[in-house]
């Protein structure tokens, strides 16, 4: 039960806060209840297109393309379609997260997932449109401005105080460039998966997965992708 706990603290400090409404006060835990069930309602309405969509351009999209539209080496054609794409973008900005994720994994750059992210949750032009109509042009014209500048510059600051391989997302490599596995020890768990499905690649030590270190073919190395999918904490990559 512990266990389980530790895996799932946000969870946990959820069903806590719930629980205390509830013998506290009463009546705000209904409506704590009501809300949430709206969006988790809206969430299953939503996500499953957005999984659906973001499938379907992870297949169908090359890394090439990605990366040059998106990745470290786009320049300023990367910042604009990034901020193309977030404007233009529907749906609520949690729909980002999965599009997001799919973009790091085939090489975009922190910096354009960060444009995408706060323009997709500030930037909509349907939104503009309405705040143009409600508060006149001008606010809406400056306030434009300023968020803008404002996304420019905290997408600078991400890139400076977070780098990739502190996010868990494998990104996808050139097969034959692959030499061996790299275990992300903060993120393990030590539940042990991996050495269940593959004894012969892995070993659990002191509550952290340990690689076996061994030269790797084509066959192997599309075994152990299979395993990096199934990491539950996405602790596993190529190197």
């Amino acid at each position: 039960m512990i266990e389980i706990i530790k895996k799932n603290k946000l969870l946990a400090a959820v069903s806590l806060a719930y629980i205390f409404l509830f013998i506290a006060m009463p009546d705000k835990a209904y409506l704590s209840v009501k809300n949430s069930i709206y969006y988790i309602i809206e969430m299953l309405e939503i996500m499953p297109v957005i999984f659906i969509l973001t499938s379907i351009i992870e297949a169908w999209v090359s890394k090439e393309v990605i990366m040059n539209g998106f990745g470290e080496k786009a320049g300023i054609k990367g910042g604009i379609f990034s901020f193309l794409l977030g404007s233009f973008s529907a749906g609520p900005i949690y729909a980002a997260f999965p599009i997001c994720k799919m973009l790091l994994k085939k090489g975009a750059s922190i910096a354009n997932v960060v444009i995408i992210l706060s323009a997709w949750a500030v930037i909509k032009v349907p939104m503009l449109a309405n705040e143009a109509k409600f508060l006149g042009p001008n606010f809406m014209g400056l306030r434009w401005i300023l968020t803008v500048i404002s996304i420019l510059i905290m997408s600078y600051l991400m890139t400076v105080f977070v780098k990739k391989e502190d996010i868990p997302v494998q990104e996808e490599r050139d097969l034959g460039k692959v030499t061996g596995i790299n275990i992300k020890e903060k993120y393990c768990i030590g539940c042990g998966l991996c050495e269940k499905l593959m004894p012969h690649y892995f070993k659990v030590v002191d509550k952290k997965a340990k690689w076996k270190e061994s030269k790797l073919n084509e066959t192997q190395i599309n075994e152990l992708k299979a395993i990096i999918d199934k990491c539950p904490v996405k602790a596993i990559d190529l190197k």
